[in-house]
């Protein structure tokens, strides 16, 4: 939807897709891309920056550490910039800081809205009005893009001679059927995947890691199990079934298994 758009500035060089891992929730998935890594190792590596579903505080803060680590690992001695944007004034601060980043070799921006608009139209009516469907979703986020700090960046960094990558740390699917599952307090709120103890679900529904070090994710105990729903299918508690059934079906959700979450695009584009 945003390609149109984006060649009118740059020059599309080559355009792939490749996989995420399991969970494709952001605190897993991009957190590997920056380390290098998979959850586990980072994990090893970083014992005291990497954060659990269970753990307090962010779990996203210290990509930057990550990514530096890597590229030392890697013996790349580039300087580089990290910028992750979260609202609109951090966006318009990001803009006037383009002609800086180019004293660079290598420069990250995070742009959170799209993720950000997935969690928005579950909590706020209106954004489910705006955004009934895939198709509506799409259309919003092109609106958007069009009038975004995003897109004055992109205009910035067009006008010099770059390389451009643009991808995604996982994608999203509308869900649609409820599956039960029972966990204990210390279960992740994801609707998408579940990690905690004696967990208690519908086998059919779900793709299951008994042991995750098999998947090489962290294990908190011994008995920690990851479960991952399939197709269009999200976690609900019997407890408050039909609560979890209303407020959430139909809404966008990522962490779990499917095509539209796991498969992933990136795009390589040039000035012109």
């Amino acid at each position: 939807m945003i390609a149109p758009i984006l060649s009118e500035e740059l020059r599309i060089i080559e355009e792939e897709a490749y996989y995420s891992i399991l969970p494709t929730a952001t605190q897993y998935s991009r957190n590997a891309i920056f380390a290098g890594m998979m959850p586990s190792d980072i994990e090893k590596r970083f014992p005291k920056l990497w954060f659990n579903d269970e753990d307090e505080g962010g779990k996203n803060m210290h990509e930057e550490e990550f990514f530096a680590d890597q590229m030392q690992r890697l013996r790349k001695q580039h300087k580089f910039s990290y910028t992750k944007v979260t609202n609109l004034d951090a966006g318009k601060s990001m803009v006037e800081n383009i002609p800086n980043m180019f004293q660079n070799k290598f420069n990250i921006i995070v742009y959170n809205f799209v993720d950000m608009l997935s969690h928005a139209r579950t909590d706020m009516q209106v954004i489910r009005e705006l955004a009934d469907d895939e198709s509506a979703y799409r259309s919003l986020t092109v609106s958007w893009f069009e009038h975004s700090p995003l897109l004055d960046a992109i205009r910035k960094i067009a006008a010099r001679n770059v390389k451009v990558v643009i991808s995604t740390d996982h994608g999203t699917i509308r869900v649609k059927e409820p599956s039960k599952l029972i966990g204990d307090r210390s279960t992740n709120t994801n609707l998408r995947y579940k990690q905690g103890k004696n967990l208690n679900y519908e086998k059919k529904d779900v793709f299951e890691v008994k042991n995750p070090i098999d998947a090489m994710l962290p294990r908190t105990n011994l008995s920690t199990a990851f479960v991952f729903a399939k197709q269009d299918k999200f976690f609900a508690y019997p407890n408050n079934y039909n609560y979890y059934v209303n407020y959430y079906k139909n809404t966008f959700q990522h962490g779990g298994i499917s095509a539209e979450e796991m498969i992933l695009p990136i795009i390589t584009l040039s000035s012109k």
